[in-house]
């Protein structure tokens, strides 16, 4: 390939073309392309290029804690963790029907890695994921609020297909946390899915949020088209340090050996209680 035509694909920036340009020249000669196959193998080199570089775009975009697959995960470390239901997700099915998800369980039994895995696997398939642990959303909140950034940062977690926030039941958050978590779900409902990973039970949302009217919103829109998942079993971080770990116990609400979920409560004096109830009875079918 002479300078002038590699000078022309620069200016036309057709990188992927020329990266591969001399090769298929190669090909055609030894195959007798006609034009037209010719043409099309150069200009599916060019698009498998832009695909994987808009990929990257996006992923780097989501600002995912780590990069996972869910092809890594060990499914036979915690058997309540149904995999053919990880796999639905991944198919962004409940995207397009504008469903919520909401994955209850101990801690270290992986269900950050299932969430980020999820969203790479939506990424891959050309939607739009946002990853934050609840820490992070209220951290970009107070912060760009002090900046007068609320619509700056708000946009950020409306625009994408699925927001994931992480962690939720970690600690108690700071004060007007619940505002903006209300804001954000109000907001979305309906029009854009959320996931929401946590390993307290929906009671005890109102103390950690320190409003229970708040919580008793959010959980109101959030899980009205949620599915509700959970989780039970051993911490993968407590087994890889080989202590020898009991069964962790999932939040109010789980499966275990095989019987009926209890309703989850909503915060106490809330109207959304027997929405939890309504929520888990669904889930447990």
């Amino acid at each position: 390939m002479n300078d002038s035509l590699r000078t022309t694909l620069r200016k036309l920036r057709l990188s992927g073309l020329a990266e591969t340009l001399e090769v298929r020249l190669h090909e055609a000669a030894s195959n007798h392309l006609t034009h037209a196959e010719f043409l099309e193998l150069i200009l599916q080199d060019e698009l498998l290029v832009r695909q994987d570089r808009q990929i990257d775009r996006r992923v780097k975009a989501a600002a995912f804690r780590d990069l996972k697959n869910l092809e890594d995960f060990n499914w036979s470390f915690n058997p309540s963790i149904k995999k053919n239901q990880m796999y639905d997700l991944a198919t962004g099915r409940f995207l397009r029907e504008h469903r919520d998800v909401l994955l209850c369980a101990p801690p270290g039994t992986g269900k950050s890695h299932l969430v980020q895995a999820i969203g790479y696997h939506l990424i891959k398939l050309g939607h739009l994921v946002y990853y934050r642990s609840v820490f992070d959303v209220v951290r970009d909140f107070l912060h760009d609020e002090a900046m007068d950034g609320h619509d700056r940062v708000l946009a950020r977690y409306l625009k994408p297909d699925l927001l994931i926030i992480d962690d939720f039941g970690m600690k108690q958050l700071p004060k007007r946390s619940g505002e903006f978590l209300f804001e954000i779900v109000m907001r979305r409902y309906e029009t854009r899915s959320t996931m929401m990973t946590t390993n307290r039970p929906l009671e005890d949302w109102g103390k950690l949020l320190g409003d229970v009217p708040t919580a008793t919103a959010i959980l109101d829109r959030f899980l009205h088209h949620a599915e509700i998942i959970t989780i039970t079993g051993k911490s993968y971080r407590l087994a890889s340090r080989g202590e020898n770990s009991k069964p962790a116990k999932a939040p109010t609400g789980s499966k275990k050996n095989g019987k009926p979920p209890k309703p989850a409560k909503a915060p106490t004096g809330s109207d959304a209680e027997q929405l939890g109830k309504e929520q888990a009875k669904n889930s447990s079918k």
